[in-house]
């Protein structure tokens, strides 16, 4: 069996708090998370262990994300040696479903369409509990944070399986119509 990772993070910090998109190596990591199919298990991982987490990703047949190409990659690059793009072998359903459609999705879109479920949070309440973290110093919050990761990792493993097995995922488009896209997610 391959050992596909799911994967996903959250930041220290805003778009806005570090001078926009160009900078995203600059917003830091509160908390990362990745899904082993091949160990069955998640792992949590906090900023002081992103080697550890580059190795997982480097290491993985497949690293499977929602716009970690884009994103994920450009923060987590700033801990890395290695070139991360070069270095794995990636599915980047975003990137997929928007070279059949012509436009992004938001995940949450795809999984209620098609799974029935959303998220629980979005990034920036993951951004206020970090702030309220360092704030505090009470770890409650990174918890929150941690969960939410975990959450949308399971979300993303949970729609690429049913891409993987169905041949399409479901969405809702701008008028509140759910529609359908083909993937082609086998491997």
């Amino acid at each position: 069996m391959p050992n596909i990772v799911y994967f996903d993070l959250e930041t220290q910090r805003s778009f806005s708090d570090v001078g926009g998109f160009s900078q995203k190596h600059k917003m830091g990591i509160s908390v990362a998370v990745t899904y082993s199919a091949a160990s069955e298990s998640y792992r949590v991982y906090p900023e002081s262990e992103m080697q550890a987490l580059v190795q997982e990703l480097t290491r993985a047949d497949l690293v499977v994300g929602f716009n970690h190409i884009g994103f994920d990659y450009g923060v987590l690059q700033s801990y890395s040696v290695f070139d991360l793009m070069e270095q794995t072998r990636n599915l980047d359903m975003l990137v997929d479903i928007e070279k059949t459609l012509g436009h992004r999705l938001k995940l949450d879109s795809i999984a209620s369409a098609t799974l029935g479920t959303g998220k629980t949070a979005d990034g920036m309440d993951a951004l206020k509990w970090w702030q309220e973290y360092k704030r505090t110093g009470n770890p409650q919050p990174l918890m929150k944070i941690a969960e939410y990761c975990c959450y949308d990792v399971k979300v993303t493993k949970m729609v690429h399986e049913f891409g993987m097995q169905h041949g399409w995922v479901k969405f809702a488009d701008r008028n509140g119509q759910v529609q359908q896209c083909a993937v082609d997610w086998k491997h």
